[in-house]
């Protein structure tokens, strides 16, 4: 299964206009993406609040991730304060798996922020969290945060903006998107000595990431077209949904 690091803001010293931070509101995306996350079996390491960009870019190459995705929003330059609007996905130059991923993501945007003309997926040579990690990469600038008209889109739409992203995510990787639901947990049933494969994606020619045998309990975080987005020993995969009893 994909496995990302996502790495919101800890810029607490970029104020929101009317109140609030960067790293506030960014964590607020980051705890709304969890759970769609989970649901779509997506994997994640996440950075935390007291963390820099230096430490989260070390902490991403300290690891073996399939994309690492920096959440954060912009402010405009001296002058412009109050002027700008606009979402704007970054990723390097000589990456091709970060443009396709920002491309994928700034199409999504599009679908939701106010002005779509105002979405654009560019190159950066500077932003180190796409430029200095080890993962393809990208950072988001959601919206203008010193922008009264952009920072209220970003306080209105936090599910939304989460569910958008991890729906690009899920285009990324080429998997369904999957809407989470209440985790419930179900029993394996098999015939006695037999197993369940959990697959990484939901098909029966998808390579097996564990079995789970007969009269074993997986919890279930998602449901798409026949199948179960299980949790078992922390392991997320697909597994048949008619094998498995729900309790």
């Amino acid at each position: 299964m994909p496995i990302i690091y996502l790495s919101p803001s800890t810029q607490e010293w970029n104020p929101y206009v009317d109140g609030g931070n960067e790293e506030y509101y960014m964590n607020l995306i980051a705890d709304a993406m969890e759970p769609y996350l989970r649901a779509n079996g997506i994997q994640f390491v996440r950075n935390t609040p007291d963390m820099t960009a230096a430490s989260s870019i070390r902490a991403s190459n300290a690891g073996n991730y399939d994309l690492h995705v920096a959440l954060h929003s912009n402010a405009a330059p001296a002058g412009r304060e109050g002027q700008v609007r606009g979402s704007e996905v970054y990723y390097a130059a000589v990456s091709r798996n970060g443009k396709r991923a920002a491309d994928i993501i700034a199409n999504n945007l599009k679908l939701i922020y106010p002005d779509p003309n105002r979405v654009r997926a560019l190159t950066t040579n500077n932003l180190g969290e796409v430029t200095k990690t080890k993962a393809p990469a990208v950072l988001i600038e959601f919206a203008y945060h010193d922008n009264p008209e952009d920072a209220q889109w970003i306080r209105d739409n936090i599910d939304e903006i989460a569910q958008n992203v991890v729906l690009s995510l899920t285009e990324y990787f080429g998997i369904p998107f999957v809407t989470p639901v209440p985790i419930r947990y179900g029993r394996v049933r098999v015939s006695p000595g037999s197993y369940l494969n959990i697959r990484s994606r939901p098909a029966l020619d998808a390579p097996v990431i564990r079995r789970a045998y007969n009269g074993e309990t997986l919890a279930i975080v998602g449901q798409t077209d026949g199948w179960y987005v299980v949790e078992i020993d922390d392991v997320v995969g697909y597994a048949y949904s008619d094998y498995i009893v729900v309790a």
